[in-house]
């Protein structure tokens, strides 16, 4: 849970807190009062909890003037040897623990809408009735729940008609969140030890509300304060390290309050993260709710299968193409898109018994083809340093041990082998792009000659009708737009030489046939383009590479 500290609103720090260990801590904290009061780098709080006095270097001003951060941190830090020094009861204590996840966020003005707006939006979220039952989990200070953003932006304009100053900055309010152990506190106790953090730290200068959200598996605070006071002559100072200051001050008020927390380990003795649990996307979850539903549960038909999903959170939209959506999910998905298996005629045909269903089994990732090596030397010419040039060398190697791998698996012993095998994979390429590029053009020819034949016979009668008035030019304004379809289509069929014109059906017939020839040719054909390029790639590297070794070899012989 997060670091000790213990701020104020008008102080900054900037060293590490310095703890202070005593027979009675107690005793020693009312001893040091009228102490610190006098040294105004010094401030002290007393942890019954840890049993301890924790002195902190403060940042103060002098004469209205804000001090030099780093004359005050040297004057702070010698005044704290000095009580260390000179008192057996003091000693430096530099252990510190953290809160779990104590944040400190300003929240700033969203482009294109107004501070009010903003406002509303922020806090209304914070206080979502589903994620605080009902706003039960709802806290204020110097204001009311329902009416927070009208009140804070009340302290605005009073702040503006009091100083005269408008804002410059977009920061309209700040944001702390609080985040406990699962399990460790209940969303009432965590409400009452936000509102503690924040009437602490805030010293009742500031109104905030405290809303605690139990929609996760661990209970958390959202603290949201105006950055104006309630006087409306000052604004909230984001000191340095502000952040860390409100961590400090949680991890006490837990510790108080008998919570757990975390001792900070040094970098060197942390364990570092190397293995990350696989990632769920909406639509695997959906696929495996399906399979539970058809599996286990055997719905009579399909509208029960719906209503099982129902059951489960999903939003069902019915239509031309049914599609779900879940309680988190923007969109909508439909079942013909979740792959084999799931289309919306399958799962009926499952229900019925017409067919078996089979879970659907996700393919381990796609291993990364070698890549080209780095010509080093033309790297090398163009500027580059020879820790790039180390780099690539290493890169080198790995791409080219990827590379002989290829060749072993595809049998290619020689340069001739493969310059016959990419000679063969350029050839297969080509020929199904033609085939493709054949069938597109045939395609667009059979869409183009479709449409001039139906305006043809739409625009035939009137035609006929303009042929019989003598081509008359009162008739020709009045149907200008048909006759012109109808020359047009004439013009096309006297283009194409067709002296008998094709039937709609039989250009439909074609047209389809055309189509599924094409959808077939695709996956042969991305298959010779992956083929042909993996070969050129592997020509590639074992030019370059065989090139270097044997520049390497000439170099070794002059010297």
């Amino acid at each position: 849970m997060a670091a000790y500290g213990f701020p104020c609103a008008d102080a900054e720090m900037d060293a590490e807190p310095v703890g202070v260990c005593a027979g009675s801590a107690h005793a020693v904290y009312f001893w040091l009062r009228p102490l610190y009061a006098v040294l105004p780098g010094v401030v002290a709080v007393f942890d019954p909890a840890g049993g301890r006095v924790w002195l902190l270097p403060a940042h103060h001003r002098r004469n209205g003037h804000c001090r030099s951060r780093g004359m005050v941190q040297r004057l702070d830090c010698r005044i704290i040897k000095f009580l260390c020094r000179h008192c057996a009861a003091f000693s430096f204590c530099r252990e510190v623990v953290e809160l779990a996840a104590t944040r400190l966020i300003a929240l700033h003005k969203n482009k294109g809408k107004s501070v009010a707006a903003c406002l509303k939006s922020r806090t209304d979220y914070a206080q979502n009735p589903d994620k605080t039952q009902q706003g039960e989990l709802v806290s204020s200070y110097e204001c009311s729940p329902l009416t927070v953003d009208e009140e804070f932006m009340l302290s605005k304009r009073q702040y503006e008609l009091a100083t005269g100053r408008r804002q410059k900055s977009d920061v309209i309010a700040y944001q702390i969140r609080q985040s406990f152990k699962p399990g460790e506190i209940t969303a009432e106790e965590a409400n009452k030890v936000g509102y503690e953090l924040a009437e602490r730290f805030l010293k009742g200068k500031h109104a905030f509300i405290v809303a605690t959200h139990t929609d996760r598996a661990h209970v958390h605070n959202h603290i949201i304060y105006n950055s104006t006071a309630l006087d409306g002559t000052r604004k909230f100072r984001d000191f340095l390290l502000s952040g860390l200051a409100v961590q400090r001050l949680s991890d006490l008020i837990c510790l108080e309050h008998q919570l757990s927390v975390i001792e900070i380990k040094p970098y060197r003795e942390r364990q570092k993260r190397t293995l990350y649990p696989p990632r769920e996307s909406n639509r695997d979850k959906l696929c495996a709710i399906i399979d539970n539903i058809l599996l286990n549960e055997k719905p009579e038909d399909f509208e029960a299968f719906l209503q099982k999903l129902e059951q489960q959170g999903y939003e069902i939209k019915r239509g031309k193409h049914t599609s779900v959506k879940g309680t988190r999910q923007k969109r909508f998905i439909r079942f013909r898109t979740l792959g084999a298996g799931y289309s919306e005629d399958e799962i009926k045909a499952v229900i019925a018994g017409e067919a078996e269903h089979r879970p659907y089994q996700k393919q381990p990732p796609k291993e990364q083809p070698f890549h080209l090596l780095v010509d080093i030397q033309a790297k090398l010419s163009e500027g580059k340093s020879e820790g790039y040039a180390r780099w690539a060398k290493r890169y080198n190697l790995k791409e080219m041990s990827k590379t002989l791998i290829f060749l072993q698996e595809n049998k290619i012993g020689s340069i001739e082998e493969m310059q016959e095998r990419v000679d063969a994979a350029t050839a297969r390429y080509h020929e199904l792009g033609d085939s493709i590029k054949v069938s597109e053009k045939r395609l667009a020819e059979i869409a183009v000659l479709k449409t001039h034949i139906i305006n043809y016979a739409k625009t035939r009668p009137i035609y006929d009708a303009y042929r019989k008035t003598g081509y008359s030019k009162h008739f020709l304004e009045a149907h200008r737009a048909e006759i012109t379809l109808h020359k047009a289509a004439k013009a096309a069929f006297d283009e194409a030489g067709l002296q008998k014109l094709p039937r709609v059906k039989d250009l439909d017939v074609e047209y389809a046939e055309l189509l599924t020839k094409k959808k077939a040719a695709y996956p042969d054909y991305r298959k010779a383009k992956e083929e042909m390029q993996e070969l050129l790639r592997a020509r590639r590297n074992v030019e370059l590479f065989f090139a270097e070794e044997k520049d390497g070899t000439e170099k070794t012989k002059f010297r």
